[in-house]
């Protein structure tokens, strides 16, 4: 089967080559794809970040974010069936450690990922264990099924802290999983929803998903246009996407005396941190990692399946496994919002 791999370390290292699908062993599934989406955390083995670097082993078949079908079933499977069409979670979670136990089995101290640790779903077929397995609606398009994983990211970051509704909202960072934090904020109750971003494809469709109002900070005071909107009290969250420096500040010097501040997207080394101003102002700080399992997944679904959130204008280019690389480059030159393999 045709699959894109990261085959060679440093940034690029990226090929489309023949690989064979493995049968599932105990408790794992075999899955044939449906569609699969290229993210940000795909980039990052691209670049070669740190942290992948460190965590991975070469060859690997990239990809986590998936919708299939069951097509084989391994020893002791019994939450799917052959013919279930599903979407992965991507976080492996161990089931017994501490944060497992205590109902966070995102925060799982032994998590491993497909596309980082295992081979992943950029390819004809990928073998998974059945535990991150969920059953979508069979009525589910592919391309809305494939961006599951990413938009319990946004369902995850909207619930969390005091949640959105009846409040001003910015997001900062609109890439695919910012707008989906947008549409997922709009329908959970978000007053208002100022969306912030530097590329005017993501501040166009913000406004599609549901923003109030799209600023680019370096063509517009955005401090000043939150004072004015907001009668100089600031926002009530503010949730980081961008990973940059000056995204963090931006959403703390936006953020109201005692709001909350998400942090979705993490700046890539540590950066300075006046915690003197942080006293001051009193913020909430809740940290974003994946969703929470299944919880996230439950309100996604029931968005989608409700027709509260529409992902559609979301997913801008599909792309056969053969055509893989062209997604990395659309999303490097800003031309992409969601490109999706479809074998």
């Amino acid at each position: 089967m045709l699959a894109v791999c990261k085959i060679s370390e440093g940034v690029g290292g990226i090929a489309v080559e023949e690989r064979e699908p493995r049968d599932p062993e105990a408790k794992e599934i075999l899955v044939k794809v449906a569609a699969a989406g290229i993210c940000g955390t795909d980039m990052q083995i691209y670049h070669w970040a740190p942290r992948m670097a460190r965590r991975m082993a070469l060859p690997r078949v990239l990809g986590h974010e998936v919708c299939g079908y069951v097509v084989k079933v391994g020893k002791g499977v019994s939450n799917v069936m052959v013919g279930d069409y599903i979407s992965l979670e991507s976080h492996v979670y161990c089931g017994t450690c501490r944060q497992c136990r205590m109902g966070n089995e995102h925060l799982c101290i032994n998590t491993t990922y497909p596309g980082i640790d295992f081979d992943g779903c950029f390819a004809e077929f990928l073998t998974v264990p059945s535990q991150i397995a969920w059953k979508n609606p069979k009525d589910m398009p592919i391309e809305v099924a494939a961006m599951m994983e990413p938009f319990g990211i946004s369902v995850h970051a909207t619930l969390a802290g005091s949640g959105v509704a009846g409040r001003t909202v910015m997001i900062n960072g609109c890439g695919p999983i910012g707008l989906m934090n947008v549409a997922a904020a709009r329908a959970l109750g978000a007053t208002r929803i100022i969306s912030c971003d530097i590329n005017p494809i993501r501040l166009r469709n913000s406004k599609k998903m549901g923003a109030d109002l799209a600023v680019n900070p370096l063509e517009q005071d955005l401090q000043a246009i939150v004072s004015d909107i907001t009668n100089a009290a600031g926002v009530d969250v503010a949730i980081e996407y961008s990973g940059s420096e000056k995204g963090f500040n931006a959403c703390f010097e936006a953020l109201s005396k005692g709001g909350d501040l998400r942090l979705v997207g993490a700046p890539p080394k540590a950066i300075p941190v006046d915690f003197t101003q942080w006293l001051l102002k009193c913020p909430e700080m809740q940290n974003i990692h994946g969703r929470r399992i299944w919880d996230s997944w439950q309100v996604a679904a029931g968005l989608l399946s409700s027709g509260a959130v529409d992902l559609s204008p979301i997913h801008s280019h599909s792309l056969s496994i053969a055509e893989g690389l062209q997604g990395f480059d659309l999303i490097l030159n800003g031309k992409a919002l969601k490109p999706l393999i479809i074998p």
